[in-house]
Order: C-alpha cells, then structure tokens, then sequence
C-alpha cells in the first residue's frame, strides 16, 4: 500500500500532539482549568492523587507550551491566577469528542488493559 507523500509529517504533528497532552496529567489539569480551577489548591483539589512538585511542573510546562496563562497578583500572600488560553481553550474544544469517546468506552478499554 502506498503512503500519501505528506504522511511522515502528519505522524509527527500528531505524535507532537498526543505527546503533549498525554503526558501524565496534563490533560487533567487543562480540563480542571476549563472547569474553573484558577489557583494552585484549586488543581491540587480537581486533580485527585497529583503531587504538589508534578503539579507545580505541570503548570509550568502549559504555561511554557502556551496553553495556560500564569498571572501573578501582587497582594499579601502574593496570589498566582491560572486559565486557559485561547490556545489552551481550543485545545480543549477539538479534544471533547475524545472525551467523549472515552465516557462512551471506558468501561471497555478498562476492562482490556492488563
């Protein structure tokens, strides 16, 4: 069978993809983020069984990747605001039919994995 010519750039994009929103709870806390979880706590409190240091990396890692916003408020204690971006928002709007894909299945694919 022969591939479409543009075939090994498609796989890497979408490679990119997966590899950036499949890592360890990254999708957990883009969602909880959509969700309305603004604050450190907020995550820590969406996002059950996540460390304070992954979730700190995490964090920075969207931010860095352009999908959270960080905003520093310079009060007392300081507080540090998180939300999606217009990145992050879109994201999140082409993945909903895998979520809901994975509602629909995860009793199946649970079920499967060893």
């Amino acid at each position: 069978m022969k591939t479409p010519d543009n075939a090994p750039t498609e796989c890497r994009q979408v490679q990119s993809v997966l590899d950036t929103v499949g890592r360890r709870w990254s999708g957990a806390i883009l969602v909880a983020a959509s969700r309305g979880a603004r604050r450190f706590v907020d995550f820590r409190r969406t996002v059950p069984g996540i460390s304070d240091r992954m979730l700190s990396v995490r964090l920075k890692e969207l931010e860095t990747l352009g999908l959270l916003r960080r905003e520093v408020i310079p009060s007392t204690p300081v507080q540090i605001l998180y939300e999606p971006t217009a990145l992050g928002r879109e994201l999140l709007h082409v993945l909903q039919p895998l979520f809901r894909w994975g509602e629909k299945h995860l009793d199946e694919v649970s079920a499967a994995t060893p």
